[in-house]
């Protein structure tokens, strides 16, 4: 019997309509308690942070929880494990981190009009104020969540396989159709759908470990083959490749590993940096992931394309394979600090302009900055514009003095 996954619009009777499919099949509940409970653990994280993640609100002090990669595969690992036997009902939004290859999921969406769930909404003495409130948030947070995990607009039916407007069906027809899909053979988790969800949990372990590493791809496995889809461009290449191995390899059950581009993967345009005036290799070190892979993504809206590092020693490494021409880099990192990284930066490459930026500088270390021989010193939280216009200036910088040199 299939495991089924209801996803809802607000006042659209999803948790009534699960609560029925459920006691009508004899099937056990996956709740998403439990799941977050999981993944909590997993992610390192606190549950509620979770939840806010997948339903809203995104938490005020830090926006950029919502494109936590390690958070979504934890997320993931938790789902497909709360799914591992079949004959199980589940209601949320969490349905959508399992893959469309997993045949034995009958994937379920409860919608309808505006009006209709105002009238709802009303039913169960929810005031219309208050009604359009939730609607509107709800709505929100779950356009949000299927853009990150799906991609796709959050009521595009080709993500179930019934869609129920339920304006125009009573919800007794509505627990009549999903039984009877539910009970169909096609459905049932057989040796070929054994095989593919422990392909899915095994990609979606690898997915875990290197989203804790702060990289940002997809994964699928076929047995103990994994394939990892990159899905940005990196100016490192070779040593990326070299880590996703090696990450991967160290995943139980992973015995071969292939890095290629995936599908959405786009080189960069080179003739738009020179006609921009940007630098084309740029390289972001800050030991805050968060904060670092939010920055990349605001200067990818730029026409930039960042390379990252996490520490110093990891910078440097980094920039032995491949000279950046612009390095954004933090002062307070664990092991090698910033200044310690400026300084053999200007030593070994002082071509690389560098720009320091940080919270936590004092006047002193401002200063020894510039001795060293920092482009700019700036302070977070940095206006995006000032800090795109600072490295402007920096590859003009080097524009120019390339100019000179080639004069002489």
């Amino acid at each position: 019997m299939a495991v089924i996954t209801i996803d809802s619009a607000t006042f659209c009777h999803g948790p009534e309509a699960a609560d029925r499919v459920a006691k009508r099949l004899g099937s056990g509940r996956v709740t998403d308690n439990e799941v977050f409970a999981a993944a909590a653990e997993l992610a390192g994280a606190e549950t509620d942070t979770l939840e806010r993640i997948v339903y809203g609100p995104a938490p005020v002090m830090a926006p950029s929880v919502r494109r936590s990669a390690t958070a979504v595969a934890a997320l993931r690992v938790a789902m497909i494990d709360a799914i591992a036997a079949d004959g199980l009902v589940y209601h949320g939004l969490l349905g959508h981190l399992l893959s469309t290859t997993l045949t034995h999921v009958l994937r379920v969406c409860l919608a309808g009009t505006h009006d209709y769930r105002l009238r709802e909404a009303g039913k169960q003495e929810v005031g219309d104020r208050d009604g359009k409130r939730r609607i509107k948030a709800d709505d929100e947070a779950r356009a949000e969540w299927i853009d990150l995990v799906v991609g796709l607009g959050s009521w595009d039916a080709s993500m179930y396989d019934i869609f129920v407007a339920m304006q125009k069906t009573p919800l007794d027809d509505t627990v009549d159709l999903i039984c009877d899909h539910a009970m169909r053979p096609v459905l049932a988790l057989t040796g070929g759908g054994e095989q593919t969800l422990a392909d899915v949990r095994r990609a979606a372990a690898v997915n875990l470990e290197l989203a804790r590493e702060g990289h940002d791809v997809n994964v699928v496995c076929n047995a103990d083959r994994a394939i990892i889809l990159i899905k940005k461009y990196s100016i490192f290449r070779d040593r990326q490749r070299r880590e996703l191995e090696k990450i991967a390899l160290d995943v139980e059950g992973v015995s071969s590993v292939e890095v290629r581009p995936g599908p959405r993967f786009k080189e960069p345009d080179i003739s738009f940096k020179i006609d921009l005036d940007v630098p084309s290799k740029v390289l972001l070190v800050d030991d805050e992931q968060e904060f670092v892979n939010t920055l990349s993504e605001r200067l990818e809206t730029r026409k930039m394309t960042p390379a990252i590092a996490y520490d110093g020693e990891e910078a440097l490494a980094m920039v032995a394979d491949d000279q950046p021409e612009v390095m954004v880099l933090d002062l307070k990192m664990p092991g090698i600090d910033g200044l310690e990284v400026l300084r053999r930066m200007k030593k070994s490459h002082p071509e690389t302009e560098v720009i320091i930026l940080t919270g936590h500088g004092s006047k002193t270390e401002e200063e020894l900055a510039a001795e060293l021989g920092a482009f700019a010193y700036l302070r977070k939280p940095v206006d995006i514009d000032e800090l795109t216009e600072t490295m402007r200036a920096a590859y003009l910088k080097i524009e120019t003095a390339r100019g000179d040199h080639s004069d002489d």
